[in-house]
């Protein structure tokens, strides 16, 4: 009995350090790479000219988008190291390279005191942690999906978006704060760089947290001391490599549109006040924490498909309107942006669970990742950019269109998916 309790014991501790570890380190992750979107009105001017604080936007955003170009790389890098050497290993190594891609942003000169020199820092900060954020995404996937029982791995798989939304919402409170305690002047002159520290530092705890974790149980039973070959696999697979893209596209500039850049559009674009501006975006995000973890359970009851469909279909019928009511408002703003997240979590909670189980175990996490972070690269990249360059030259309905022509195409994915509830994560895989 004594040995009965100390093993139930030990096992709780181990899924506790499993979740909490994989938990922190995406929440850190996705704070250090989404407060440059939070902050970026206040900072460009430190990076670039100041005296075009339009163009100097511009071009802090543009670096936001060229930060995805490394998570490509970072999807193959990281993906091999954990599909051979293990998740927790990928997954250690991604978030060490995200705290520092932070250090350098919150410690960087700026552009009055070294010119050209900052822009040149900023896009290397840049570069690093989109390597790294390129790679632990796909690693935590990966690890959650593997770690959870078959039957909540829909539940299991909400953790990826709740951590890294409570990252985001962590950014946004903190903005707030800043905004609400210190001047404009010395929000631009030092006030920015308090986040981006914070993150480097809280990355070593997190660091520490990861090095306790223990490997899955799926990986070390099907892959082990074995390192497979990577390209036949992926060949093996290529439908279901196809398949990720499509699913991706649409969710991911959705997603960043409404979950991180809408606030910062509001202030630039509707002149929305800062402060009202970001605290609907603490309600938005926050409404989007609290659904998540329903709607990964309600997966594991009705299956991913009949989700996927309902909210990216919903979605796409109601971002015309919900963009349009928000006017000049921080009220409607955060009715909006509260709505839209309802919708978006419809699918966002499964996701993680639906890419892990389309692959076979040798293969999973380097099969996710290259092509997941080539698509949030081309078009979760580039969409705070073209919202804030198309709202300003054209009309943002060309770019909610935009939005609404790639949703339909997720959709139409989601048709020629197997239905994947329960699967099991073994050597066949599901998705060809």
């Amino acid at each position: 009995m004594i040995d009965t309790d100390t093993a139930r014991t030990s096992a709780v501790r181990g899924r506790f350090r499993a979740v909490f570890g994989a938990g922190a380190g995406n929440a850190l992750e996705w704070y250090d790479w989404n407060v440059y979107a939070v902050f970026t009105t206040y900072f460009a001017p430190q990076f670039f000219n100041s005296a075009d604080r339009v163009s100097a936007l511009l071009s802090t955003l543009a670096v936001f988008a060229v930060g995805f170009v490394a998570r490509p790389f970072g999807g193959f890098l990281f993906g091999l190291l954990s599909d051979r050497r293990g998740r927790k290993f990928a997954m250690t190594l991604s978030i060490g390279l995200a705290a520092l891609g932070s250090l350098v942003i919150g410690f960087a000169p700026s552009y009055a005191r070294v010119g050209a020199l900052a822009s040149v820092i900023l896009l290397l900060a840049r570069l690093i942690q989109g390597l790294a954020h390129g790679g632990e995404l796909p690693s935590a996937q990966t690890y959650v999906a593997e770690y959870a029982p078959a039957q909540r791995r829909g539940l299991w798989s909400s953790l990826i978006y709740v951590s890294g939304t409570l990252g985001n919402l962590l950014g946004t409170v903190l903005a707030a704060v800043l905004a609400a305690t210190l001047s404009d002047t010395q929000m631009s002159e030092f006030g920015w760089r308090i986040p981006f520290l914070l993150g480097g530092v809280f990355g070593l705890y997190v660091l520490f947290m990861r090095l306790r974790m223990t490997e899955t149980a799926t990986f070390t039973s099907d892959v082990g001391s074995t390192k497979p070959r990577m390209w036949p696999l992926l060949v093996a697979n290529r439908a279901a490599v196809v398949k990720v893209i499509g699913l991706t596209a649409g969710f991911t500039v959705v997603y960043y549109v409404w979950s991180v850049s809408q606030t910062a559009h509001a202030i630039s674009a509707r002149g929305i006040d800062e402060r009202s501006a970001f605290w609907a975006g603490v309600v938005g995000n926050g409404v989007f924490v609290l659904t998540l973890p329903l709607w990964g359970k309600l997966s594991d009851r009705v299956g991913r498909k009949p989700m996927l469909l309902t909210g990216l279909l919903a979605t796409a019928a109601l971002v015309f309107p919900l963009d349009a009511i928000i006017g000049h408002s921080a009220v409607l703003l955060g009715v909006s942006m509260s709505l839209a997240m309802l919708l978006i979590g419809m699918y966002a909670s499964i996701l993680p669970a639906v890419y892990a189980e389309l692959f076979p175990t040798k293969v999973r996490t380097v099969a996710v990742g290259i092509p997941y972070s080539i698509t949030v690269a081309a078009f979760g990249g580039t969409a705070p950019y073209l919202q804030e360059l198309i709202g300003t030259t054209l009309d943002s309905a060309w770019f909610t269109g935009y939005t609404v022509l790639l949703l339909l195409i997720s959709a139409a994915v989601v048709l020629r998916i197997p239905e994947t509830r329960g699967a099991r994560l073994d050597e066949t895989g599901s998705g060809t």
